[in-house]
C-alpha cells in the first residue's frame, strides 16, 4: 500500500489541520509524532527507501530501537501538511542501539524532522513504558488560552490543575492526573525535554508557561481531545476572570463524586489544594 492512502497518515494529516484551524499552530509552531504500529509499518514498507544514513537523534532511548514514528517536519508550517503531506512530514527509523534515526519517507523538498525530536523521543520512551505500549502519540501546541493563563495563574501543578477541572465538568474525567508545569526553559533544548519526560511520568499534559502544550496519548483523537478539552476550559477561565472572577466554582466534594460516577481517581494533591 502506498502510505499516502494509509489510514494513519490520513488521520495523521486531518489531526494536524484540525489543529491549525484551531489557531494553535503559527507560521511553523508546533510539532506532533505518531509511534507506528508494527502492523502500519509493514503495510506501507513499499513507501519507504532505507538508503539514507543514520543521523544521531541527541538521547539514548533503547527500547524504542527498531520503531518507525510519523513526525511533523523542522520549519514546516502546518497549514501545509494537508496540502502536500509527503514534503511536510516524514517517517524515521530509529536504530537497534536507540541512538540515532533516519528518514525512510517523506520531506521530500528537504528538510529534517522536528527540531523537538529528542523531546518526543524521550517522551514517546518514558509513556511506552510506563502504558506497556498503549500511549504512541505526542502533540505540541501552541492553545491561546492555556499560554494566555500561565500568565496570570499561579505557575504550580496543583492549582493549575484545580482550576481547570473547575473551569469544565469533564476536566477531571479526562486528565484525572492533572496538568504538569515546567519553569520557562529555552525550548528545543535537552534541559526542557528532559524535565518534560520527567513530569510525563506522572501526567500526560505538560504546559510550557508562555509557550505551549505537550499532551500524549494512545491515539491520535484521544491526544488531540486531551489538549481540545484542556483549552476549551481555560477559554472558560478566561471570559470568568475577564467578567470579574469566580462567585462560585465546582466543590472540591462535587469533583470527588464526579470522580467516583466515571471510575478515575483525581490528583490528590490538587483535590486537597482547598475545599
Amino acid at each position: 500500500m502506498d502510505i499516502l492512502n494509509s489510514k494513519f497518515l490520513e488521520g495523521f494529516v486531518r489531526v494536524t489541520d484540525d489543529a491549525f484551524k484551531k489557531g494553535w499552530h503559527e507560521r511553523n509552531g508546533g510539532n506532533y509524532s505518531y509511534r507506528i504500529k508494527c502492523e502500519e509499518a509493514e503495510s506501507v514498507m513499499d513507501s519507504f527507501s532505507f538508503d539514507r544514513e543514520f543521523t544521531p537523534i541527541g538521547v539514548d532511548v533503547p527500547n524504542l530501537a527498531g520503531e518507525y514514528f510519523l513526525v511533523t517536519g523542522s520549519g514546516k508550517f502546518m497549514r501545509n501538511v494537508i496540502l502536500d503531506p509527503a514534503a511536510n512530514i516524514c517517517v524515521i527509523q530509529v536504530d537497534e542501539t536507540g541512538k540515532n534515526y533516519r528518514i525512510v519517507w517523506g520531506l521530500t523538498e528537504g528538510g529534517r524532522p522536528t527540531s523537538e525530536l529528542p523531546t518526543h523521543l524521550m517522551n514517546h520512551s518514558i509513556k511506552k513504558e510506563l502504558t506497556g505500549g498503549r500511549h504512541r502519540v505526542i502533540l505540541h501546541s501552541h492553545p491561546t488560552n492555556l499560554i494566555a493563563l500561565t500568565y496570570v495563574l499561579e505557575n504550580n501543578s496543583d492549582f493549575f490543575t484545580r482550576k481547570l477541572w473547575e473551569g469544565s465538568t469533564e476536566c477531571l474525567v479526562v486528565f484525572p492526573d492533572g496538568v504538569g508545569i515546567l519553569p520557562w526553559m529555552v525550548p528545543g533544548t535537552d534541559e526542557i525535554g528532559q524535565a518534560t519526560a520527567t513530569d510525563m511520568q506522572k501526567h500526560s499534559l505538560v504546559l510550557w508557561p508562555f509557550h505551549g502544550v505537550f499532551g500524549s496519548g494512545p491515539t491520535l483523537d484521544e491526544t488531540f481531545g486531551l489538549i481540545d478539552t484542556a483549552e476549551k476550559s481555560a477559554e472558560v477561565l478566561v471570559k470568568v476572570y475577564s467578567m470579574g472572577g469566580m462567585k462560585q466554582t465546582i466543590t472540591r466534594e462535587e469533583l470527588i463524586a464526579l470522580g467516583k460516577r466515571f471510575g478515575v481517581t483525581p490528583m490528590q494533591s490538587a483535590l486537597d489544594l482547598y475545599q
